[in-house]
C-alpha cells in the first residue's frame, strides 16, 4: 500500500493549523462538493467530502495524497482524480471507516491504482 496516500504532499499548500471544514473541491473535471471534516493524523491525512445533490447526499473520503493543490485565499482543494473516479470510490461509513483496515486498504487500492 502506498503510505503516502494518507500524507499531504509538500507541494499541496497544506498547513498542519489550517481548517479546511467548508472549502470547495474540485475534480480534475468538475466540482465535487465541499469539506465536511479532515484529518491532520501523521499517517492517516484525509478531507470528507458532502458531495450534496451530485451524488444524491452522499459523502466521499479522499486520502490526503490525492490533493494537488490548497488555495487558503479561494476555500478551495484541488484533488488529482475525475469525478467519476471518485464516485466509484468505495462508499464512505462514518460510523466505521477510521477503525476499519480493510476499508482503508480499499481506498488505498481504488486511489492509489494507475496513478
Amino acid at each position: 500500500m502506498n503510505e503516502n496516500l494518507w500524507a499531504y504532499a509538500p507541494t499541496s499548500g497544506h498547513t498542519p493549523d489550517a481548517d479546511l471544514t467548508g472549502y470547495k473541491v474540485e475534480a480534475t473535471d468538475g466540482h465535487i462538493g465541499k469539506v465536511d471534516k479532515h484529518s491532520d493524523e501523521v499517517g492517516s491525512q484525509y478531507i470528507v467530502v458532502d458531495t450534496g445533490v451530485w451524488i444524491f447526499g452522499k459523502e466521499v473520503l479522499l486520502p490526503a495524497g490525492t490533493i494537488i493543490a490548497i488555495s487558503h485565499e479561494d476555500k478551495s482543494i484541488s484533488v488529482a482524480r475525475s469525478k467519476g473516479e471518485i464516485k466509484a470510490a468505495p462508499e464512505f461509513d462514518k460510523e466505521k471507516h477510521l477503525g476499519d483496515p480493510h476499508y482503508r486498504d480499499q481506498l488505498g487500492g481504488h486511489y492509489g491504482s494507475g496513478h
